[in-house]
């Protein structure tokens, strides 16, 4: 098989690539069908995807028999700040990869997220539940969505949240540096999700794309806390000289408004490939372990 990759210097991207060059993950081993895949890793510094020409003739000289769209304007609060440009990479782009994919016949995995929610619900989200979002980001990225089933009859809409990786800038990173250095942090406490290890999102991924049971998925790690329960399990597994403090959202303002209760259901993951996901904290120690070898 055939594996092209946006976003590959990500997070996710860089995962995926690690996974298909070793075929395992911690979880287990990846579809035999992708062992000897040949593997096409892009990022902007060799394919911008807001260039729809550009985009087409990379997919038409490859011929993937699956593409991967990692790559995303990420930056929640940066969205707001820059909503046309959000647009055009979270929502146009991938008008182009699924159009291009549709050409030749390719399997097309979109990355979304929780943020297509409202948060509202107070409950876990289905599949099957209605999106209204509250942010340029989460805007964008159910944008994405439409036009990548529209334009692409061979799309799996894979929604995550809260993701870290190896690789790249994120939430755990972020706690376990200002934690050393400050000794006491404020971490808001009336948010909800699921903390996901790129690890396990990567090999679910990968089981997906070997099916042809296209449609949306919901993948992130098992069960729910608060930012300020993900922050303290961070501090106290790492053994670090830290205090966390719970704050409110209002104590701690931010320009994009962010889902009060976004934890989502597997039900079509369970369906379709089976949910290996790891319990939030189990995947988290195993992620803080493999941080503290690499140092």
């Amino acid at each position: 098989m055939k594996v092209f990759i946006t976003g590959s210097n990500g997070q996710l991207g860089t995962e995926l690539q690690h996974q298909l060059s070793t075929g395992q993950s911690v979880i287990g081993f990846i579809p035999k069908k992708l062992c000897d895949a040949e593997v096409l890793a892009v990022d902007i510094d060799t394919l911008n995807i807001c260039d729809a020409q550009a985009t087409q003739k990379y997919i038409q000289q490859f011929l993937p028999d699956v593409v991967i769209h990692c790559a995303a304007m990420t930056n929640v609060d940066g969205c707001e700040d820059c909503a046309e440009q959000a647009e055009q990479v979270n929502g146009e782009a991938i008008k182009y990869l699924a159009q291009a994919c549709e050409a030749v016949s390719a399997k097309l995995i979109a990355l979304s997220t929780d943020y297509v929610f409202s948060g509202d619900k107070g409950s876990a989200y289905l599949e099957t539940d209605l999106c209204d979002p509250k942010s340029v980001y989460g805007r964008t990225k159910y944008m994405g969505e439409q036009y990548a089933q529209k334009y692409c009859s061979r799309t799996f809409i894979v929604r995550t949240a809260w993701l870290y990786g190896l690789h790249g800038h994120n939430f755990v990173k972020t706690i376990l540096s200002k934690g050393s250095k400050l000794g006491e942090l404020h971490v808001v406490n009336d948010q909800y999700g699921s903390p996901t290890n790129a690890e396990d999102l990567a090999y679910h991924i990968l089981k997906l794309a070997v099916t042809d049971k296209y449609g949306i998925y919901h993948c992130t790690g098992n069960g729910a806390c608060t930012w300020y329960d993900f922050a303290c399990e961070i501090i106290a597994y790492s053994k670090t000289d830290c205090s966390v403090l719970p704050c409110t959202s209002q104590e701690y303002p931010q320009k994009a408004k962010r889902p009060a209760y976004s934890v989502l259901c597997h039900n079509s993951l369970e369906k379709a490939v089976g949910d290996e996901m790891r319990p939030w904290k189990d995947a988290l120690h195993d992620y803080i372990n493999r941080l503290e070898e690499s140092v």
